[in-house]
């Protein structure tokens, strides 16, 4: 029996989550196996009540479990960045879940915005770093209460740079720093390259930006050199991330595993949930390994379709089948990839973005059915 606390959290999060669940109760029947939802409360409806985003005492209680299900986050009544950084980044700091993990696969039966590309064309995976970069908070503006003394440090070091003088040609000073440390980079890489050997993948692709941020990419660069050695059976090459979205929609078979830094990472997987037909089909694994994970579609909360059943589960019932293969259910996330892959190329039951009249509810009932057949 696994216990898996579940987040359903704000807008149609809710109706996805319930379709997402009763596909994996029907995988987990089919392998004789219980699962047990935790469910919890965090989200705008707690906020407003309760004046709390997710206590520290949630934090300690969901550490001891392997995996959470989330479903969306974000509020018109809630400033934004408020849920987001307080539940969804502080769950992934707090976990230390350092790799995102995306899978860019065109169903069959979904159409790809690129001309006459197919299934067999765009299937491939990127692991982006996740705890790193740009995102981990580090910067300011002259205009936020600092000292003098904090503010002339800040000016000279960037004067001497770039050979300006900012007290006479800047009113204002912002500034973000981009931090990675080798640790970083190779623990994410290690789960890249294994990932690529698990998966049959020939090459392992860099993304990143080293010829202008030369300090912290090189330093990425010097890592995935260094972690390659210990997978010789696997190539590996860099793209900077400019040339790198030009790939992806030009030639998208090229590709078998791309790892990222954070802040491209970021960006690069939105490109390849287009490709693979829209933030409805885009699941995502924020990993730790040995700790506890947290599996979610990409896409946000929609607060306009709440509570109409039209809202398309595919992605979160795919993170599903992340959470299963997390837990060591192999077998069980493959049932579900394969029902759910069966039920769009049926084209019987689609929602209302891939061009059928089928709700919520009737389409992941539909596909844990066809689990139930499967299996």
């Amino acid at each position: 029996m696994y216990q898996v606390p579940v987040i359903p959290g704000d807008g149609i999060g809710p109706e996805i989550v319930d379709a997402g669940k009763q596909v994996l109760e029907a995988a987990a029947d089919a392998e004789n196996f219980g699962v047990e939802w935790l469910p919890q409360p965090y989200g705008a409806d707690h906020y407003l009540d309760t004046e709390e985003v997710l206590p520290e005492h949630a934090v300690d209680e969901l550490s001891d479990y392997d995996a959470i299900y989330f479903g969306s986050i974000g509020d018109p009544r809630v400033e934004p960045g408020v849920l987001e950084k307080g539940i969804i980044l502080k769950l992934r700091f707090e976990f230390d879940q350092y790799v995102n993990l995306r899978p860019i696969k065109l169903l069959e039966g979904v159409e790809s915005p690129l001309k006459d590309r197919g299934p067999t064309d765009i299937d491939f995976t990127v692991v982006r770093e996740n705890t790193e970069d740009f995102y981990v908070g580090l910067g300011g503006r002259d205009s936020t209460g600092k000292s003098e003394k904090e503010l002339e440090l800040e000016r000279r070091l960037y004067e001497a740079k770039f050979d300006v003088d900012l007290e006479h040609d800047a009113d204002e000073l912002a500034y973000q720093m981009g931090v990675v440390s080798r640790e970083g980079c190779e623990r994410v890489i290690e789960y890249a390259f294994d990932h690529a050997a698990e998966s049959g993948h020939e090459r392992v692709t860099g993304v990143d930006k080293a010829n202008v941020l030369t300090d912290v990419y090189g330093l990425w660069r010097e890592v995935l050199e260094d972690v390659s050695a210990g997978y010789p059976a696997i190539e590996h090459e860099f793209n900077y991330v400019d040339a790198a979205t030009m790939w992806f929609v030009k030639d998208p078979g090229h590709y078998d595993t791309v790892v990222t830094p954070n802040t491209f990472g970021d960006i690069v997987t939105d490109l390849g949930a287009m490709l693979q037909g829209g933030l409805g089909l885009a699941p995502g694994g924020n990993i730790n390994p040995d700790g506890t994970s947290m599996f979610e579609p990409l896409h946000g909360s929609a607060p306009k379709y709440a509570g109409e059943d039209r809202a398309n589960p595919t992605a979160t019932i795919w993170a599903g089948s992340l959470l299963l293969d997390h837990l060591g259910e192999e077998r069980a996330s493959d049932l579900v990839l394969e029902a759910l892959q069966d039920v769009i190329a049926d084209g019987d039951t689609l929602t209302k973005d891939l061009g059928g009249d089928a709700g919520t509810e009737e389409f992941g009932a539909t596909v844990a059915e066809r689990v139930r057949e499967l299996g």
